[in-house]
């Protein structure tokens, strides 16, 4: 955060102000095209606190303290894996067991449904694919910008925080639904950014109610 707050480049400010307002439709057609990496980045990030919710909400529920993760995950739609860093902090496993009456409520029939993964996994490579396809030039504009733009260098380090994380999380939840041995195949896959994860929930397991366990070693007393 002392990286994020003081030493990513600033030389763009203005510039940054006008990339805002575009992305968030505040402007508009002036007849400027925005970087379509830039545009596809933007959405993604979108994408991922949907994807943390997914993986947080119920496997990732602390057990101590009684932290909350629902805020955490709201926070994360605007400030991506900083908002979330702190939760990441204070969670401390087994998540508590998930009441059958649970799975048919909001949030978790949402988040559980496979239509829901299959929308977010779809999306996320159509924006893939639109960045891909850029030509070479769009890509070292894009570059020229993150050297330049502290949003937009905070932007791809937000993105590569939530890549890296992404696989932990991951792999507690397929804990959590007993996978662990079947699906550990995926686990190489969810280091691919976004596009793993992803893949993860479409493939999952349902949760049924099954006790969380814990990726952490279980620590016992002896009497």
């Amino acid at each position: 955060m002392y990286y994020v707050f003081l030493l990513t480049p600033n030389q763009t400010p203005i510039r940054d102000k006008y990339f805002l307002e575009k992305l968030l439709n505040l402007k508009g057609d002036d007849g400027f095209r925005m970087n379509e990496v830039l545009v596809s980045l933007w959405y993604i990030m979108g994408l991922w606190p949907v994807v943390y919710s997914m993986l947080l909400i119920p496997s990732g529920r602390s057990s101590k303290g009684k932290v909350p993760v629902w805020p955490f995950l709201l926070a994360s739609f605007f400030g991506g894996a900083y908002a979330l860093l702190p939760y990441f902090v204070l969670w401390r496993p087994p998540s508590p067991p998930v009441e059958e009456s649970e799975l048919r409520k909001w949030p978790l029939n949402v988040l559980e449904s496979k239509v829901t993964a299959w929308v977010l996994i779809g999306a996320g490579l159509s924006l893939i694919a639109y960045a891909a396809l850029a030509n070479g030039d769009v890509w070292k504009e894009f570059y020229q910008y993150s050297r330049e733009s502290k949003f937009i260098h905070i932007t791809c380090l937000d993105f590569a925080l939530l890549s890296t994380f992404a696989p932990f999380w991951v792999y507690n939840d397929m804990t959590a639904r007993k996978w662990s041995d079947k699906g550990s195949w995926i686990l190489p896959l969810t280091l691919i950014p976004f596009f793993g994860p992803a893949l993860y929930l479409v493939l999952r397991p349902g949760l049924a109610g099954l006790p969380m366990p814990s990726v952490s070693p279980t620590v016992t007393e002896e009497n």
